[in-house]
């Protein structure tokens, strides 16, 4: 069993910057771990994916160059660093583990609360 809670959101204006913390409660470097954002009444999006190990990434097209993926499993604890934000990137962005026998993941076992992010123009 992973719980995970999402920390760093907030307010911030286009072009700016946040950093997303996910930690968990257990042992992640044993799952991937991945990014999701989602706006009410819209389908949760993917944003990014860490492998367990950390030597992989995997992003989709429209966040490639602005945001990246970090972890450390030491602490238990993942990130996303965005950059470059736009007012589009509102949304709720939640972190996810899933197992780690493939890659990248085909689906994830375990789910964050989320935490909001804000992008003003």
């Amino acid at each position: 069993q992973v719980q995970l809670v999402e920390s760093g959101g907030g307010l911030v204006q286009a072009g700016g910057s946040l950093r997303l913390s996910c930690a968990a409660s257990g042992r992640t470097f044993n799952y991937h771990m991945g990014w999701f954002r989602q706006v009410p009444g819209k389908e949760r999006e993917f944003v990014g994916a860490i492998s367990n190990g950390g030597r992989s990434t995997y992003y989709p097209d429209f966040v490639k160059g602005r945001f990246t993926a970090s972890r450390d499993n030491a602490k238990n604890t993942v990130y996303l660093q965005m950059n470059s934000l736009k007012p589009e990137d509102t949304a709720v962005y939640s972190c996810a583990a899933a197992p780690s026998n493939r890659w990248p993941p085909g689906s994830y076992a375990y789910w964050g609360q989320g935490t909001q992010v804000t992008v003003s123009s």
